[in-house]
């Protein structure tokens, strides 16, 4: 049996590298990607943080054995910054091929005679190398322990979500059930949704919805965490919950599940009914290829917005509000529906993680129990607002996933029904904000640096 590893790079570093690798001269071309790294499942998953291109006769030559080659001096300088910063050194040129790519026997070789030298420089970090091709990548990684992997995929993350593959898989059966979708998105991207795995942290009224949606669609796997249970107030907004659940005090959780085995008996399920500001709890979503928030506290965004620029996952933050005067009259009422991307805009940059309400989130119960002398009052909802949002958020994945659309803006969208507006933002982005900067300390580190849970 074969071990693998996955890949995820940014779309602007993914398009840069092919940009250099095929400008139209069918030449060999190279470069290096440093890369963080998740060992938090089964499949080492590497994050590219840098991407260095290997100059054309400086930093990489006519080979002594091969056509061309890293000069030794460029892949001494990558390899002792990988190991000074903790990542993993990937070197990478291409063959001129499409939609299957290998490495050659000299390329194999090579690698035979010079990584365990780079292990050693590494100091405990793997080493390895990427051939692409125009619609293909492969991989050859070494671990520390003597093993090697090669590429499950390679997750080219931008507002659309590519995978490629060292190549082309043959085209399935057509499953009955998913006849209709199929005449729209073709066997490859139904077999493409049975292979994802999504994370959704919240299972009330827009999770469940969201739950709902994809599990009919064919998504083969899902994460989900929640650790509430089923109230009477639930039942009109909470899909599939009935008066027995709320009397026998059933968990969101066991409804969800419910949910998805209906829709599709074969569905993989973890199901963590928990908080997901334990880091025990949050690195479980680092093997996802999708996240989905629909919990609203100020801590679940801050672990969300986390795992998607650390980890480079693809994400987006649902919810819905009816916004009140102290009389009751109504001011606004609105859905959101916010594509979280790396390195495109943040949680943070945009203002939509409140320090204040972070801080008495980290409170104990009884701690916040005493400060509120009762006075909180639970937010107004509404099934309707909450399914807009969760039926915009999945149609979005469903387009961008498969890139059925192409390469987007990011833009939050709004949707206020008391003028009938529907905004379109673009979200900020500072390139020195810790969170998300490219040069900041937690873009694309995996395993490195902590995630920002504030619970043990």
């Amino acid at each position: 049996m074969k071990n693998y590893c996955q890949v995820r790079i940014t779309a602007l570093d993914y398009d840069r590298l092919m940009y250099h690798c095929f400008p139209g001269d069918k030449d060999e071309h190279g470069a290096v990607a440093l890369a963080g790294i998740a060992n938090s499942g089964s499949e080492p998953i590497l994050t590219v943080r840098e991407l260095h291109i290997a100059e054309e006769g400086t930093d990489y030559v006519e080979g002594k054995i091969g056509y061309r080659a890293l000069a030794p001096e460029f892949i001494h300088r990558m390899i002792t910054r990988a190991r000074d910063e903790r990542l993993v050194y990937l070197a990478i040129h291409n063959h001129f091929s499409d939609r299957y790519v290998d490495f050659s026997r000299i390329d194999l070789e090579s690698h035979e005679r010079g990584y365990p030298a780079l292990l050693q420089i590494a100091k405990g970090m793997p080493v390895g190398a990427l051939v692409c091709g125009r619609n293909s990548m492969q991989a050859d990684l070494w671990m520390p322990d003597g093993g090697r992997r090669s590429l499950q995929k390679l997750s080219v993350v931008g507002r659309s979500i590519r995978s490629i593959t060292p190549s082309h898989d043959p085209e399935s059966e057509t499953v009955e059930t998913y006849d209709r979708q199929i005449r729209f998105l073709g066997k490859a991207g139904q077999r493409r949704l049975k292979g994802t795995k999504v994370g959704i942290i919240g299972l009330g009224g827009a999770g469940s919805l969201v739950v709902e949606y994809l599990a009919r669609l064919g998504v083969g796997s899902f994460v989900l965490v929640d650790d509430d249970i089923v109230e009477l107030s639930n039942l009109s907004r909470i899909v599939g919950t009935s008066v027995a659940d709320a009397i026998g005090k059933s968990t969101k959780m066991s409804i969800a599940c419910r949910l998805i085995l209906e829709a599709n008996s074969h569905a993989d399920i973890e199901a963590l009914i928990d908080d997901v500001a334990k880091e025990s709890i949050a690195k479980r979503l680092v093997g996802c290829d999708f996240l989905v928030l629909a919990a609203d506290s100020m801590r679940a965004r801050l672990v969300f917005n986390a795992l998607v620029h650390q980890y480079l996952i693809p994400g987006v933050q649902i919810g819905a509000k009816i916004s009140t005067d102290p009389d009751g009259n109504i001011l606004d009422l609105f859905s959101v529906n916010r594509p979280v991307r790396p390195s495109q805009g943040c949680l943070w940059c945009n203002e939509l993680i409140d320090p204040t309400l972070l801080a008495k989130e980290a409170k104990s119960d009884q701690e916040r129990k005493d400060q509120a002398y009762g006075v909180e009052e639970p937010n107004p909802s509404v099934i309707t607002l909450n399914a807009v949002a969760a039926s915009h958020a999945v149609n979005d994945f469903l387009l961008d996933y498969l890139n059925l659309r192409g390469e987007m803006p990011v833009r939050y969208e709004h949707l206020h029904f008391l003028n009938e507006k529907r905004m379109l933002v673009e979200p900020t982005t500072d390139t020195e904000c810790t969170e998300c900067g490219r040069e900041q300390l937690r873009f694309a580190r995996g395993d490195t640096v902590d995630l920002p849970c504030l619970i043990g």
